[in-house]
């Protein structure tokens, strides 16, 4: 049972060198809030296997992409289920916590995405675009990705990497800006967009219609995540509709320094009482 002042773990790397981003500076500002309510101790990602038993819940943020530490995070989810321990994000995410095979799927059942093959034989679905963008598909943090034009595709995929199912191959789109939707369990909180495609972590308030909020709720409504901060990462397509891009539900940065101080204060109310539902739960 939680204690009458519960104590979370919070695993971060604190010195992951993220592109455009400090993720030190927002992890060190929410644990410097959530220190009003629990006993909280921050961790690597490489030792969260090894100290999670002596806490009620632990906390998953800004631990840079798995790839950099794939065998502690697997020690990690094995620990935690072995020992029923509370994990916010809660590990049953279906997105990019289980990698990009997601993307697939949603292109699959026909949902607002970015079309996406993983074999020659589904390139059809992409149209005819004049570029293509090609990335692994246990790839994060645009690891491993590159553009292609369409002629050099055949070429920059090898028959190795078709027939291991390994890439995920999307048209290139000239969208207008990217868009990204903030949830906290599944209560919107509130949007950012880059107005300029070239400058992706240059980010200013968005002010989300219903169509938006619509669009973004389709898929936190499909990945079924009921405890844990996730990111809906959408383009504005030519034809003015929203193609999602990225679904993150492991560790999503989050941005708030593009905040006021009165959301990003309701912010932190919100991840705060979202966990102590979780220790109730």
């Amino acid at each position: 049972m939680p204690s009458a002042r519960p104590r979370i773990l919070y695993v971060t790397d604190l010195a992951y060198p993220a592109r455009g981003r400090r993720y030190c500076d927002e992890d060190i500002h929410l644990t410097s809030r959530l220190r009003a309510d629990f006993d909280l101790a921050l961790c690597h990602p490489r030792d969260a296997a090894a100290l999670l038993d002596a806490f009620d819940a632990v906390v998953v943020r800004n631990s840079g992409p798995v790839l950099e530490h794939r065998d502690a995070y697997d020690a990690f989810r094995r620990r935690a289920a072995e020992t029923g321990t509370r994990v916010y994000n809660q590990l049953t995410g279906r997105a990019d916590m289980a990698g990009k095979q997601y993307l697939l799927d949603l292109t699959e059942a026909s949902f607002p995405v970015i079309p996406t093959a993983d074999r020659p034989a589904d390139l059809h679905r992409l149209g005819a675009p004049r570029e293509y963008v090609v990335k692994p598909k246990l790839g994060a943090d645009s690891i491993g990705l590159r553009v292609v034009p369409a002629a050099d595709l055949p070429a920059a995929v090898t028959e190795e990497e078709w027939a291991a199912r390994g890439v995920l191959v999307q048209p290139r789109i000239d969208f207008a800006y990217e868009v990204s939707f903030y949830f906290v369990d599944d209560a919107f909180q509130y949007a950012l967009y880059a107005p300029h495609p070239d400058r992706r972590w240059q980010l200013e308030t968005y002010e989300a219609t219903a169509e938006d909020l619509a669009f973004a709720r389709r898929f936190i409504e499909w990945n079924g995540v009921e405890h844990g901060v996730q990111r809906v990462d959408a383009c504005r397509a030519p034809d003015g509709g929203l193609l999602l891009v990225e679904l993150e539900d492991l560790n999503p940065y989050l941005s708030l320094d593009a905040l006021d101080d009165p959301a990003r204060d309701a912010f932190v109310t919100a991840l705060t009482a979202a966990l102590h539902r979780l220790l109730a739960d």
